[in-house]
């Protein structure tokens, strides 16, 4: 099957087009299939995640069948769970809700597919839509079915109903009882019901002669442990700060056959938080058709596409479906736009933006950087052998991180100055206690990312920064990858061994630079200006990306620098990165020290000037004359 990478030019439509799906269309015809067709036709309008996931299907109708591809969709398990649906009361009413197209898909998608063994293919789900569009019916239905109908013939099964706090558990546990209530008291359920001794209780709900019981249990508690969940529901889980408590979900579930976790939420404003990583990866899968690594990950996101439809009520409907709906139409876009317009007034445009349409961006107005242009700035790879380099050090004070970040100066491809920057940071530990501790206090997976290479966690006993450590470390990098290092900035006030070693070892220029504005206005205004203007890349490396997302700008009279909201949030490596700048951005202009003959000598080693010195025609650097 042809190769398809969406990653670069996101052309969902113009790649579907180019494509034969005949015979998929002639062989499937239910509600979840139209759906996808309906979309990639642009018979409706939707945003570009919805685009993914209905290419995703009707290519994954294609490769069934395929050696690396275990999976089957089973229109019969589609249907089952739609016509369950249909007998489902909503609470506001006492009578069954007709679905839309769209909420047809999620269930066909989480229900439909299945691997080898029988089991939901998606063992984890993601489902984010705007505020008031029923995400809450929607996952009632998917646990009473998991609950009533999956576990027939079953025994000892465990379901989880979840959310950020006691009252918020509550609301969605309510919603499932009130349904279950209702479907347990007439045909087909009622004779069921009795016969497996079902009890709706306060927090629990049981059916006492199978040992099934579906438990509502809040994240604030955490009382995950022992517990092997079929299915698990987390709402509004884009509030949670860490993957600590969310793991224990999960690694009980490992053996669980028909497993599911569901990730239920709209956008938040801190766009650091894993749900957020989590939507990023499923993209990310949806967008390499090709690769089979997250084939068990399921991503559905109806979202707006551009901050500038904030004022095109006609695409709100990406993000709001229940839009679609024609006698909510009109009362929904008025009421969309009452709380657009009341937003603009009062300056708080952001949250419309962050739970109306939901989009990730930073909530701050003093933030350093947008979401966006963060993203924006990622590739692939870079090649750093043998390049001119410029290097910042930020010293860690207290429970910070020790960051040395690189800055390639280059041209791209058509000929544009461009920065390229890396990062390397050392993890001490020493206040929080440990790694674990640490990892969640900083809400980074430090452990997984030294794996990658993006840190060092420090071999210092007591969890302090061994300098010795980060010295050797450096002093490899650059030799291991032939970099020219033209600059080395640090802190004025982080005068550690590490500094002193470089000043007696290398022929370095080394300089400390004052953490003043006036000292680092210049570098911090170059480094937004560069990401806003697309003129800078990384990797992507999750350390880097939240400290650009934690950074803040404060002012006065003489420019801007970056500060933090609180200790905890780390920008270690955006200062790193200013030091590295003071220089690296004038990398290019004729003043540069690195065009300045006379400063290219005082970079040398002595073994370098001996071999310019003797052979002018090496290329190192100007005429031989002029030494």
């Amino acid at each position: 099957m042809k190769k398809i990478d969406l990653t670069i030019n996101h052309d969902v439509i113009g790649v579907y087009h180019a494509i034969d799906f005949s015979d998929v269309r002639m062989k499937y015809h239910d509600a979840g299939t139209r759906y996808a067709f309906d979309v990639l036709d642009e018979k409706i309008q939707q945003g570009y995640f919805i685009k993914l996931a209905a290419f995703r299907h009707v290519r994954d109708l294609q490769r069934q069948g395929d050696i690396d591809f275990p999976y089957n969709y089973s229109v019969k398990q589609a249907n089952n769970i739609l016509k369950f649906a249909s007998i489902c009361p909503n609470v506001d009413t006492g009578e069954p809700t007709k679905l839309m197209d769209w909420q047809e898909f999620i269930l066909a998608q989480m229900i439909g597919w299945r691997n080898r063994d029988g089991g939901k293919r998606f063992s984890r789900v993601i489902v984010s839509v705007a505020r008031g569009q029923g995400k809450t019916y929607m996952m009632a239905i998917v646990q009473s079915y998991s609950f009533l109908v999956e576990t027939i013939g079953l025994e000892n099964q465990d379901f989880l109903v979840s959310s950020i706090n006691f009252k918020q558990t509550n609301k969605l546990f309510g919603y499932i009882k009130s349904m279950m209530q209702k479907l347990i008291s007439e045909a087909p359920f009622k004779d069921y019901a009795e016969e497996v001794g079902l009890v709706i209780q306060t927090d629990q709900i049981i059916m006492k002669k199978k040992n099934n019981v579906m438990r509502a249990i809040s994240h604030e508690s955490g009382q995950y442990d022992s517990f092997h969940f079929t299915t698990a529901i987390v709402d509004e889980i884009g509030e949670i700060k860490s993957r600590d408590k969310i793991s224990k979900i999960i690694s009980g579930q490992v053996k669980v056959k028909n497993r599911q976790f569901i990730q239920i939420s709209t956008s938040y404003p801190d766009p650091t938080v894993p749900f957020h990583g989590d939507q990023k990866m499923v993209q990310q899968a949806m967008e390499q058709d090709w690769n089979r690594d997250a084939d068990s990950y399921l991503g559905l996101i109806w979202a707006n596409d551009s901050l500038d439809e904030t004022f095109k009520p006609e695409t709100w409907i990406k993000s709001n479906p229940l839009l679609g709906l024609k006698s909510e139409e009109d009362v929904l876009t008025q009421g969309l736009t009452d709380k657009r317009d009341s937003d603009l007034l009062a300056g708080t445009i952001n949250d419309f933006q962050n739970k109306n349409l939901n989009m990730w961006l930073q909530e701050s107005t003093n933030s350093f950087l947008k979401l966006s242009d963060v993203g924006r700035a990622i590739i692939s790879k870079f090649d750093i052998i043998g390049k001119q380099v410029y290097i910042g050090y930020d010293y860690s004070m207290f429970s910070d991180n020790t960051a040395i970040s690189f800055v390639y100066p280059y041209h791209d491809q058509d000929g544009n100055k461009r920065w390229h920057v890396q990062q390397h940071s050392f993890i001490p530990w020493e206040k929080a206690g440990s790694i674990e501790a640490k990892e969640k206090q900083d809400g980074i997976n430090y452990r997984e990312l030294s794996k990658l290479g993006y840190c060092t966690i420090t071999s210092h006993p007591q969890g302090l920064i061994n300098d010795d450590q980060v010295y050797q470390w450096l002093l490899g990098y650059v030799e291991d990858n032939s970099l020219d290092v033209v600059f080395f900035g640090y802190d004025a006030w982080g005068a550690t061994p590490v500094v002193k070693q470089l000043e007696l070892n290398t022929s370095w220029n080394l300089m400390a630079i004052r953490q003043r504005t006036s000292e680092l206005k210049d570098p911090t205004k170059f480094l937004q200006s560069a990401f806003v203007e697309s003129s800078i890349t990384r990797l992507d490396d999750k350390i880097m990306e939240k400290a650009l997302l934690n950074a803040q700008i404060i002012e006065d009279k003489i420019g801007i620098q970056v500060d933090k909201a609180k200790a905890t949030l780390k920008i270690d490596v955006v200062d790193a990165i200013i030091d590295a700048l003071y220089q690296g951005m004038i990398h290019f202009e004729d003043y540069s020290d690195v065009n300045d003959p006379d400063k290219q000598v005082d970079r040398m080693t002595s073994k370098e000037i001996e071999e310019w010195f003797m052979n002018p025609d090496s290329g190192l650097i100007g005429d031989y004359d002029d030494f």
